[in-house]
């Protein structure tokens, strides 16, 4: 049986290298493209895909938190990072996220492809920099509860911090995500005071700065 894969990222460009590269391996099935995180969540409960390589910064809800209610909802799916981020930060919060593996997007295409049949395999993989990254952490005691979004804000506030940062009113978030206005307004003041970041713009470096979002 093919291997069934959804490629999850928000360049045009990449989805279709990746996918002319993947459908030219023999056991290999691209069922779906997207090109952001709530897409990929809805894509994935649609395709029962075996696997998703999922970008880490795409718009609407990033790779991180795509990643985590993926696993919760179908948690025999595996997903597999691969981006341009080798911070820590990502590794930490993607894995803790559940990721089976990260590689990073200067990774060969061989080895995207050992990658999938690892992860499927239910063993993890990680490319040689960020087992080094991971390596180091566990040696110096570094853990992913460091201060970071993906622990000082809740899933939804985090959802909300992006929807912000990439320019959407109190009103299209309240749309958005099908809540009333002032439960983002509540929201909203929630992120600010844990963050101390008190204006759009501070929130939007750091939601970039986070990974949240690419803009």
């Amino acid at each position: 049986m093919s291997i069934r894969v959804v490629v999850a990222d928000d360049h045009k460009l990449v989805r279709d290298g990746l996918r002319s590269l993947l459908e030219k391996q023999k056991g290999m099935e691209v069922v779906a493209e997207t090109e952001d995180g709530r897409t990929t969540v809805q894509q994935v409960q649609k395709q029962s895909p075996d696997v998703v390589i999922m970008d880490i910064s795409m718009h609407d809800l990033n790779g991180v938190d795509a990643t985590r209610q993926i696993i919760a909802k179908s948690p025999r799916v595996k997903v597999l990072a691969l981006s341009i981020h080798s911070d820590r930060r990502f590794v930490a919060g993607i894995l803790s996220a559940g990721a089976s593996g990260y590689l990073l997007k200067d990774s060969g295409f061989v080895e995207l492809a050992d990658a999938i049949r690892i992860v499927v395999s239910n063993q993890t993989y990680l490319s040689p920099r960020i087992a080094g990254i991971v390596a180091e952490d566990y040696v110096n005691r570094r853990t992913a509860t460091d201060a970071t979004a993906h622990s000082i804000l809740t899933a939804r506030e985090r959802e909300v911090l992006q929807l912000i940062a990439e320019g959407k009113s109190t009103k299209q978030t309240a749309r958005h995500l099908q809540v009333s206005v002032k439960t983002i307004e509540s929201h909203r003041q929630n992120i600010m005071e844990k963050l101390g970041i008190y204006s759009v713009a501070e929130l939007t470096k750091y939601a970039v700065r986070e990974g949240l979002t690419s803009l």
